[in-house]
């Protein structure tokens, strides 16, 4: 760190956190082989009850490993998976990772046309999904080539009372079965690749410099693209992110994964934080209140990490059914704004800390995060965690310094900081700046920072929609919806929302002689988008504010919506 760049959130760091982390000299599969050796009969999973220690992880992943090798996966072959949060998805990403492939993950909730285009830009043969995507995949079209579908079904990795329940002939039975599998055909089941015995042979492992995780994000602007993590990215920020709860003690930490783990918020802090705490994940393979607080009356988290709503409706359930939330030490906050009330309420009803923190996919994700301790400040996304270097600057020049206390671009740099965009050198090099002290990731967020070094974000350059924790890109809504019943021009934005963050909203201009049918236009979209893409208000509007250049202002769209 140069000296015309010093750090002056360090002395707000909580106690025993850090200035910076020894960054891991070898691969992913480091931290949880050190967990296995350190902590073998400890739990390492959790299901519906049904555990799986530490030894017993292993070795499934050593199993899985030799199973995919024989399907012909080799080092630096991307091999998607498409799946929720379960027991399965642990194992596939590190058996994917001791092989030295790549894991590309995936929403097993994105429509086809959605997971069709992410797997035509990585190009990956074999995918290891949840059977009830599997149809999905093989209906892609024939320049799309699966050659091999690893099919999983996750009531085996259910307690037996709960798979015999699920097989009971009666309606509610049936409809719950139905929900979370299938039958599918043409498949290897995923039976058959853990039950290879594990590798006896040499195999070229990877390197803390190789690349381990393909994450899609909307990146600035667009469709989504795949941001490249190296097994040094996300390594590095699974020991920032331990480094910043010091109190959490390893070996002994009950995370509860409820975050998706597909996305990296929720992989970097149950895939790889929650593996090298030795901890056990309990896994969800969605939120559900109702499973979530019955698993907190038996066993509460040490450590939550999950978006506002979460926190809310938790606290709000809980308190309706004089559930004890007592012994949840640490809650992070991420994805979208957290409300101080919402903060007030957690901590009086836990006892414990809930901080904001803020990433991006690019970053692996964690960047900046509150001091889980007094030091905090609720309001602001916190402070860079160790390793971290951050800037503002002038976004139309991005090599010069904003005084302090003015907004500007927020520029970072770690060893978190990803390499770059999947097979889009220049889109790559538009994310990034150099200057004398080196290269900067542009973050396209508009932020301040004050004397003490704890960052607000007060706008968006890019134009993503953050709803829910997720990112949706304007421009993939915009150009679907141009082709709806009625429907000329249409400018997508994001409008504040209390709940999720922003709602997704459509202002449209109809053809001559069209009238306004909001249903039509959503079920057009509801075909091809996740649900949290489909816009929640559509509005018709005379014409769309451009530039001269012909370019829809979404801006100006936004400002307008919001005066109504």
């Amino acid at each position: 760190m140069s000296a015309s760049h010093p750090r002056p959130w360090l002395s707000r760091y909580a106690e025993n956190v850090p200035d910076d982390v020894p960054l891991p000299a070898g691969s992913l599969s480091g931290i949880v082989d050190d967990a296995i050796a350190q902590y073998p009969e400890n739990v390492a999973l959790e299901f519906f009850g049904r555990t799986t220690t530490y030894s017993q992880l292993g070795e499934q992943i050593a199993a899985a490993a030799e199973g995919l090798r024989l399907l012909g996966v080799k080092k630096g072959d991307p091999v998607a998976i498409v799946l929720p949060n379960c027991p399965q998805h642990v194992v596939a990403f590190y058996a994917v990772l001791r092989l030295g492939a790549i894991v590309v993950e995936h929403n097993p909730l994105y429509t086809p046309r959605e997971l069709r285009h992410q797997f035509e830009d990585h190009g990956a043969t074999v995918a290891i999904a949840w059977n009830k995507v599997v149809e999905t995949i093989q209906a892609f079209p024939n320049d799309v080539t699966v050659s091999t579908i690893v099919s999983v079904d996750l009531t085996e990795a259910m307690p037996l009372r709960t798979r015999l329940a699920l097989r009971l002939p009666i309606r509610k039975a049936k409809e719950a079965r139905a929900a979370i599998t299938t039958t599918v055909r043409g498949t290897t089941p995923w039976s058959d690749v853990v039950s290879a015995k594990p590798i006896s042979h040499d195999v070229v492992g990877p390197t803390a410099n190789d690349v381990a995780v393909i994450q899609y994000t909307s990146g600035t602007t667009g469709y989504p693209k795949g941001a490249v993590l190296t097994h040094l990215n996300l390594g590095t920020n699974a020991a920032q992110s331990r480094a910043w709860v010091p109190t959490v003690e390893r070996g002994t930490a009950i995370i509860y994964g409820v975050l998706p783990m597909f996305h990296a918020f929720g992989l970097t802090l149950c895939l790889t934080f929650a593996m090298s705490l030795g901890g056990r994940l309990v896994l969800f393979p969605r939120f559900d209140a109702d499973l979530v607080l019955t698993a907190i009356a038996k066993r509460p988290p040490t450590f939550l990490a999950a978006v506002p709503p979460i926190f809310a409706k938790l606290t709000t359930e809980a308190g309706r059914r004089g559930i004890s939330l007592k012994g949840i030490e640490i809650g992070i906050s991420g994805a979208m704004p957290l409300p101080p009330e919402i903060v007030d309420k957690w901590e009086a009803a836990t006892g414990g800390y809930l901080v904001e923190g803020y990433g991006l996919s690019e970053t692996s994700p964690v960047l900046i995060a509150n001091p889980v301790g007094p030091s905090r400040l609720p309001g602001a996304i916190g402070v860079p965690v160790p390793n971290t270097d951050i800037r503002i600057v002038d976004p139309e020049n991005p090599v010069s310094e904003r005084p302090q206390g003015e907004p500007g671009e927020l520029l970072v740099r770690g060893p978190q900081v990803f390499r770059g965009y999947w097979n889009k050198p220049d889109e790559t090099a538009e994310v990034f700046v150099d200057d004398e002290d080196g290269r900067w990731f542009r973050t396209g967020d508009i932020a301040t920072i004050d004397e003490k070094g704890f960052v607000r974000v007060v706008d968006r350059l890019k134009e993503l929609i953050i709803t829910g924790g997720f990112n949706v890109s304007p421009s993939e809504v915009e150009t679907l919806l141009r082709d709806a019943p009625g429907v000329a021009d249409v400018a997508v934005v994001g409008l504040p929302n209390d709940h999720s963050g922003e709602d997704v909203v459509a202002a449209v201009v109809l053809e001559d002689g069209a009238t306004l049918d909001v249903e039509a236009i959503r079920n057009h979209a509801k075909d091809s988008l996740a649900r949290y893409k489909v816009p929640r208000r559509i509005v018709q509007v005379d014409e769309l504010p451009k530039s001269l250049m012909g370019k829809v202002l979404r801006r100006k769209v936004r400002d307008q919506l919001s005066a109504e």
